[in-house]
């Protein structure tokens, strides 16, 4: 009778001792051979998990347009149409917002007189008293960092191959308070970081051009022509005498000289520091211009018809668009080297704007007859195309306005 208790305790011992390694078992997650990966955490969200919007202008059909982007996707959310009278067509075609977000600062190149300026209050997007006219056909647009001014260039595409200007207004009173003389079809307006210096390119001279902001006046003249490269100080009417001679080829739209070497449409300067980037839109290049020592750095070579360009806020990145070749481009700037090049929605790619995080760049694309104008967006961090949105004809000038976080 003992021996037989003795058995029975020792098999409850052993029963009970099984279920307790089994529930332990069971509470102890199961270790994984060490050639064995651990399980994938899940992927974390690649979509934006805020909203951003542009303002882009349509320049053959009268309208700006508000877009914006976010985790609902890319759509007009409002299209305001510009101008005066109704049976002329006035052509909005640069862009530029303030600091604040408060102010957006248009130029028109068409209508009559050929030429104005207008302001309008951002959200309701109303006109602020009535345009005023610069010189003939102004383009590029770019406002000062503390808002006062803008320096518009005066293009003169459809006037004589005499050397234009760069039009000052003074933006609490739309008043324009000088008009400096440059060079033949300046393009590419835009201000250092500082805002002490303005740069822009003249398309017909090959010149890079500075403008000191404190006086309005040219501080230094770059010539970009092959093998002539270095400061030059060439008098007015050297100048215009120059000037006259050239050869015009409107085959891309914005004429460029049959005797440029580059051809620049676009001046871009660093997000800090004294570079200056430079599309030749002629030679599918983009220079890097050392304003301190003026002398060109780098030559990077892009895709067909570099055009307009842009500067991630964290000094990354240079974004490129390209007319001729309907692209956009991004170049690293540590390495120099492109590191994405993508094919846009439609034809003759135009102008690109870059979210304040540095994450999204948005680029327009004209289009051709009555084809719409597009909107594309572009995701900088996993280099792909992540929207797309139809505007009016001719999309051109576009401005980054401001990004919240979206509602849910």
């Amino acid at each position: 009778m003992t021996r037989v208790f003795s058995l029975s305790v020792a098999t409850l011992a052993l029963t009970l001792s099984g279920i307790s390694l089994e529930a332990q078992a069971r509470s102890v997650p199961p270790r994984t051979r060490p050639d064995q990966k651990p399980p994938a955490a899940p992927a974390a969200p690649t979509g934006p998990t805020e909203n951003y919007w542009v303002y882009v202008g349509a320049e053959s059909a009268d309208l700006l347009h508000r877009v914006r982007f976010g985790p609902d996707g890319t759509r007009v959310e409002k299209s305001i149409p510009i101008g005066v009278e109704a049976t002329e067509m006035e052509g909005p075609h640069g862009l530029q917002i303030s600091r604040d977000g408060k102010w957006m600062y248009m130029t028109t190149g068409h209508g009559t007189p050929d030429g104005k300026f207008w302001k309008y209050e951002l959200g309701p997007d109303t006109l602020v008293g009535p345009a005023i006219t610069l010189g003939w056909f102004p383009a590029s647009i770019d406002v000062s960092p503390d808002g006062l001014y803008t320096f518009s260039a005066n293009f003169n595409l459809h006037g004589e191959m005499v050397p234009s200007s760069i039009s000052v207004v003074f933006t609490p009173t739309n008043t324009e308070v000088a008009q400096t003389v440059t060079c033949t079809m300046p393009h590419g307006s835009r201000f250092n970081a500082a805002g002490t210096k303005h740069y822009s390119g003249c398309m017909m001279d090959d010149l890079l051009v500075e403008l000191d902001t404190r006086t309005y006046e040219v501080s230094a003249k770059f010539s970009l022509a092959k093998g002539k490269e270095g400061l030059v100080q060439a008098k007015a009417d050297e100048h215009a005498g120059h000037v006259m001679d050239h050869k015009v080829d409107n085959s891309e739209g914005h004429g460029a000289s049959m005797t440029s070497t580059c051809s620049p449409t676009w001046a871009q300067p660093a997000a800090s520091g004294s570079m200056v980037y430079v599309t030749c839109n002629k030679v599918d290049q983009v220079l890097e211009v050392d304003a301190s020592t003026w002398k060109i750095t780098r030559r990077f070579s892009t895709g067909v018809g570099p055009y307009n360009l842009a500067v991630t806020p964290d000094g990354k990145y240079l974004l490129v668009t390209l007319k001729k070749g309907a692209g956009f481009e991004m170049i690293d700037l540590a390495s120099g080297q492109s590191v994405y090049r993508e094919k846009l929605s439609t034809t003759i790619g135009h102008g690109v704007a870059v979210s304040k995080d540095s994450k999204y760049a948005f680029v327009s694309s004209e289009g051709v007859g009555a084809q719409p104008g597009k909107v594309d967006v572009f995701d900088l961090v996993n280099r792909k195309k992540v929207g797309t949105a139809d505007v009016g004809q001719q999309a051109s000038g576009i401005a980054f306005w401001k990004q919240e976080p979206a509602k849910r």
